[in-house]
């Protein structure tokens, strides 16, 4: 398109340059090109045969080449006709192309025979612009997105009655934020949870199990997900553990990383092939598995562990919070101690040692922040994801005089 032209070198004589947004300028229009061109002969792909490459999101590290085959690409598009997808589904992605969050939504609705909407940039404005005049049926959000979009003041000037399903993945999606798309925003709501490397996946119904809200769902049909330790044993009922999942759609590997790839293996006693999640979680009675924290964000601090999503928990129960991450720093004192960034909602005047105090009387003493800053937002990925390692790395703990 003409927003990708000037990134390119000068182009080949042999090689056409068709322009997706027809723009003359560019090369031969889209619309036109694609007339002239023949079917090519079908071809049968073999369930591991490479599919494509997608790239970790690099939050706690380099990212690293997923490689995907074609068998993990047909278990999505099955399983988006029992979510209703088909013909007529419109669906509407506003997350990157790059990502797999953008693509178990919309190869499955390539192939099954609906339209695709893209969005170019993700403001809610503009997405409840496209939803209304598209008629839309299908979106798949990161909880940042489906945030924005509910504390958006016109909300409800807009017809949305048209949504049958909504889907949510990627990040840690709080209960409350569920609840309150349930009552307002017309359409089933499903989140998954899983991985790239298509560790297993669970699935919380929430229009199902509104009482489950806290949790990430049951384990859905035919994915094996187990809990354990840090010796590699499968962990007792309702104990917690690292997160391992089992599934027809598991990825070969990590792109000419075999050390990599075996790090991010876990084998059960019978020699069944597992991969690990870096999540902590703990199943309840019911089957459903709530996250407890990622496993490289726990902090260690004097030796008891610290779950970070506890603290962010209490801290979003201020009314002038926004938002809030969690880190642990480098202490000389405890080894590791917890540090708060926090975005304030518009208008709101607050001292961060007065919040820091506010939390702090609501956790216990192994808890507490040893400090808070406030931030004009938080760092996050493209996809979303908040960038704890950028907080981490940047810190720098104030002098007190």
């Amino acid at each position: 398109d003409a927003e990708t032209l000037p990134r390119l070198p000068a182009p080949q004589t042999d090689l056409p340059r068709i322009a997706l947004d027809d723009d003359p300028l560019v090369g031969s229009a889209w619309s036109s090109w694609l007339e002239t061109q023949q079917a090519p002969a079908p071809v049968a792909p073999q369930a591991d045969w490479p599919f494509n490459l997608i790239y970790s999101s690099g939050t706690t590290g380099v990212p690293k080449g997923i490689l995907q085959p074609f068998g993990m690409r047909w278990t999505q598009i099955e399983r988006a006709r029992d979510n209703g997808y088909g013909a007529d589904t419109v669906c509407l992605n506003s997350t990157p192309l790059y990502s797999n969050t953008t693509l178990v939504s919309l190869i499955p609705t390539l192939a099954l025979g609906g339209t695709v909407v893209l969005m170019k940039k993700f403001d809610a404005r503009g997405y409840l612009e496209l939803a209304q005049r598209h008629r839309v049926t299908h979106t798949m959000l990161v909880p940042v997105q489906y945030q924005r979009l509910m504390d958006f003041a016109d909300f409800e000037a807009y017809d949305l009655s048209h949504f049958q399903a909504k889907f949510c993945t990627s990040a840690p999606f709080r209960a409350e934020l569920k609840r309150d798309i349930l009552r307002r925003w017309p359409g089933t709501l499903i989140e998954y949870y899983g991985m790239t490397e298509g560790v297993g996946r669970t699935e919380l119904h929430c229009h199902l199990h509104p009482d489950k809200l806290h949790t990430v769902g049951r384990p859905a049909l035919g994915h094996d997900i187990r809990l354990i330790d840090e010796q590699g044993r499968e962990v007792a009922p309702g104990e917690s553990g690292e997160v391992v999942g089992s599934s027809g759609a598991m990825m070969k590997g990590y792109h000419r990383q075999p050390n990599k790839t075996r790090e991010a293996e876990w084998f059960a006693p019978d020699g069944k092939r597992f991969i690990r999640t870096g999540d902590i979680g703990r199943f309840d009675a019911d089957g459903f598995l709530t996250l407890l924290d990622r496993r490289k964000d726990m902090i260690i601090s004097g030796g008891f562990n610290i779950y970070p999503s506890d603290l962010e928990a209490v801290l979003r129960q201020h009314p002038a919070v926004q938002e809030a991450a969690v880190v642990g720093v480098p202490s000389e004192q405890w080894g590791e101690t917890p540090v708060a960034f926090v975005v304030l909602r518009p208008n709101t005047s607050l001292h961060a040692i007065e919040l820091m105090n506010w939390v702090n009387q609501r956790m216990g003493k192994t808890q507490r922040l040893s400090d808070l800053q406030f931030l004009s937002e938080l760092p996050r990925s493209p996809i979303g994801k908040v960038l704890k390692r950028e907080l981490r790395d940047g810190y720098k703990r104030p002098s007190r005089t």
